[in-house]
């Protein structure tokens, strides 16, 4: 047996798993992409790190890749917040028109964007507009509306798995 023994081996034990929980509850957590709307920018199955402290010491912004508890379900999903609170959002002709002018959205696959026509509508206060970025197969404010801010569980930091696509998501 160490220098520690058993009683201070299983104390350092106790603290490092409550750190682990502590983290991973409060400040970090990975979580796993379950379907294909997030793509090209993210495949089922990848892996992302969700930062949970982001929207508490910064604002929400748009192109800011986002786990949230979706309204109705509370189902965990990521989505990209594509307008914030007052803007005016649609989409025409299958593209997204943020304050009447149309974005550049090099993270979408224009093949795969269908021509559909959206609001247009205004994003009220304390609130985002999500989309994913596989937008002719995806579930998201087009379906259940703006999302409350205080529904964001965080910000995607980094692609972690697999490895071989390892690193940012912007």
């Amino acid at each position: 047996m160490s220098r520690l023994g058993l009683r201070g081996t299983l104390a350092v034990a106790a603290v490092v798993a409550s750190a682990g929980i502590g983290v991973r509850e409060f400040v970090a957590e990975p979580f796993r992409i379950p379907s294909e709307s997030m793509a090209p920018t993210l495949q089922a199955g990848d892996h992302v790190l969700v930062d949970k402290v982001a929207y508490g010491r910064n604002r929400v912004e748009r192109g800011q890749l986002a786990v949230m508890h979706e309204p109705g379900s509370g189902e965990l999903v990521l989505k990209r917040i594509v307008a914030v609170a007052g803007d005016t959002v649609g989409i025409e002709d299958g593209v997204l028109v943020v304050n009447g002018r149309r974005s550049v959205e090099p993270y979408t696959d224009p093949s795969d964007i269908d021509a559909e026509y959206f609001g247009p509508t205004e994003v009220p206060l304390g609130s985002v507009f999500v989309l994913g970025d596989n937008r002719a197969n995806s579930e998201d404010s087009r379906d259940f509306g703006a999302v409350p801010v205080t529904s964001l569980v965080g910000r995607v930091v980094a692609r972690i798995w697999p490895v071989s696509r390892w690193g940012s998501t912007t």
